[in-house]
């Protein structure tokens, strides 16, 4: 479990797939991120179980309320070598549509961008969004991600689209640096 100073990310559970399904039936949610709406409490089960899953995928929480309000994971490169992963990874994050402008994005975000390279060793952590996807882009500009390249015809299979992506960087050095600037506060 990861704490911020209005937030807990912790392991998702089979107990929270009506709290998922409440959220991620929105079609303001997922489309934007590349997934469809969820149609039924039970596809949601099986998204806990089979995509949730990572080993560093959490749940969003606000504190003092164990409902999960949205996820966010370090998707390793090879998740299932835990010993041997590169130390690249790939930050991913959604967030239920009631809790949007809250901030609660840029905290959880920060708080896993500290976690991948103090507790697990990453020297580099990937970030995207597709094109359109502007409060996807606000939350990685407020954390310090920048831009590296765009990817033209990137292939959205569970859309059945084929779209393009912009793809940012944050370094440890320069994770660093900016922590050190804003007085830990990255």
């Amino acid at each position: 479990m990861l704490e911020t100073e209005r937030l807990l990310l912790r392991k998702w559970t089979e107990e929270d797939a009506d709290s998922l399904f409440e959220y991620a039936k929105d079609p303001e949610v997922g489309p934007i991120a590349g997934w469809p709406p969820h149609r039924s409490r039970e596809e949601s089960l099986d998204v806990i179980r089979n995509v949730l899953n990572g080993r560093e995928c959490y749940a969003i929480c606000e504190k003092g309320n164990p409902k999960a309000i949205g996820a966010i994971e370090l998707i390793l490169n090879r998740h299932n070598d835990t010993e041997n992963h590169d130390e690249e990874c790939e930050l991913g994050y959604w967030l239920g549509k009631p809790f949007w402008g809250r901030g609660y994005m840029p905290e959880a975000a920060r708080e896993m961008i500290r976690h991948g390279f103090e507790d697990l060793g990453m020297n580099t952590i990937w970030c995207g969004y597709f094109e359109g996807n502007q409060k996807s882009k606000r939350v990685q500009e407020k954390i310090g991600f920048v831009y590296h390249h765009t990817r033209e015809k990137v292939s959205v299979p569970l859309m059945k689209e084929v779209r393009t992506e912009h793809r940012n960087i944050m370094t440890k050095e320069r994770w660093i640096m900016e922590r050190e600037k804003n007085c830990g506060k990255v």
